[in-house]
Parts: C-alpha cells; structure tokens; sequence
C-alpha cells in the first residue's frame, strides 16, 4: 500500500516537473518569436526614424556652418578668376583656388567640429544660433541624445504614438568629412549665362540605438553664390573642375 502511494506521488511529482518543463519551452519559444518580430519588423522602422531625426539635425549644422562662411568671408567677384584677350572678350572662366580651398577648409572645420560637441553632449560649446535647438531638449543633448523615439509610434496611430517607453537616439561621426564646390551654368538671354556655385557637403554619421546601430551619409548641397557673365562667354568653362576637401574623423 505504501509503494502505491510512493509511485502516485512520484508520478504526480514528475507530471507536476514536465508541465513546468512544457510552460518554460512555450514561454521560451514565445520570446524568441517576439524578439524575431521585433528584429526583422519593429527595428528597421525604429532606424528609419532616427536616421531621418539624424539626418535632419546633421543638415541644420551643415547649412548654418556654410550659412556662415559666405556672410563672414565670402565675396562673389573674388571667387571667379575672368581671363579675357585683347579685345576684352572672355576667354576663360576659372575658380580663384586660394579663395575656394580657404571657404571649403574653414567650412568642413567648422561641421565636423559642431557634429563632434553634439556627439559628445558638449553643446555649451556649440556656435550654433539659439533657433537651431529649439526643438531639442538640451538636457538629453548634455548626454549626447540628440532625440527619443515614442515606443507607440510603431503603431502608426496618432493616439498611441507617445505611449511606452522613449528609445534614445545617439550619432558618431564615421570616414570623412568631404566638401567640394560645384558649378551650374544656364544660358540667360543673348551670349550671357548664369553661373551658380554651391557647396556640397557629404558626411559619413553612425546613428546608434540602444540594441542596434546603423551607419548613413547625411548630403547637402547649398547654394553660396550667383554671377551674370555678360558678353560673349565661352563655351569652355574650367570651373567645372571642382575642388575637394577631405577631413578624416579621428
């Protein structure tokens, strides 16, 4: 009788241990699906989001760094060397190289320097207007944040977009910083053009989530000066040959 009761409580035991057994392989299997859910669906979206607020701040530096070169140093008519010949007509247009690699210098300087105090939460050392930060809660920039994504905006629902926890948004600057000056020239009236010269920058940015990290490039073009060539303009243009200026990130 007593051997009877042992192997029933024995048995129940062992029931008791395999539906323990059972419970943890679901929950175990129900996890593992939901972080495979989370991984091939609800990560790209969390991304895509905080490469485009990346983005979005990277261009605001880059065209308030150039913003500002133009207006400190840059003057148009020192900007193009005009050659003529012997009847005053144009022969050549050319960029002033001293004054070009100067703008691209001082400008590549100044936004990988700003990109660099933001990814270190130094903003008390940014030179950035006021305007630019607005939108930015300067605390979490001190940390290095520079925006928190809603949980809920996975949802894409307006009520449900700021429910659940706020994911931190970082960047770190990767490769190089490269800027270079481009031209475009359009036929305006009768034997004169319209010469156009921008500013295009190209920034190599890693944006970082918690679990997760993407790398980006974050382009920008800015226009930075316009000139009327009046007369006979030349069919060659050598400003078309833009100058680079590359700075490695350390």
């Amino acid at each position: 009788m007593n051997r009877f009761r042992f192997k029933k409580k024995l048995n129940r035991k062992l029931k008791k241990r395999n539906y323990f057994i059972i419970i943890f392989i679901i929950i175990a299997i129900c996890v593992m699906m939901i972080f495979r859910y989370i991984n091939k669906k609800i990560t790209p979206l969390f991304l895509s989001l905080a490469e485009s607020e990346t983005e979005k701040l990277a261009t605001l530096i880059i065209n308030d760094a150039v913003g500002k070169q133009v207006a400190d140093d840059l003057k148009t008519d020192n900007l193009f060397n005009i050659n003529k010949d012997k009847n005053d007509l144009i022969t050549s247009i050319d960029f002033n190289s001293n004054i070009v690699n100067k703008v691209l210098t001082t400008i590549t300087s100044s936004v990988e320097l700003n990109l660099k105090y933001l990814e270190e939460g130094r903003i008390d050392l940014l030179n950035l207007p006021d305007s630019i930060l607005v939108s930015y809660d300067k605390k979490d920039l001190e940390k290095g944040i520079i925006y928190r994504i809603p949980s809920g905006s996975v949802f894409n629902n307006t009520i449900l977009s700021n429910i659940g926890p706020k994911i931190p948004v970082k960047l770190n600057l990767v490769g190089s910083i490269v800027s270079n000056i481009r031209t475009k020239t359009t036929n305006y009236g009768i034997n004169n053009a319209l010469i156009e010269v921008y500013v295009d920058i190209k920034v190599g940015l890693e944006v970082i989530l918690p679990y997760t990290k993407k790398k980006t490039e974050v382009k920008s073009s800015i226009p930075i000066a316009i000139k009327m060539i009046q007369g006979n303009v030349p069919s060659y243009y050598s400003g078309a040959s833009s100058a680079d200026i590359a700075i490695p990130i350390e």
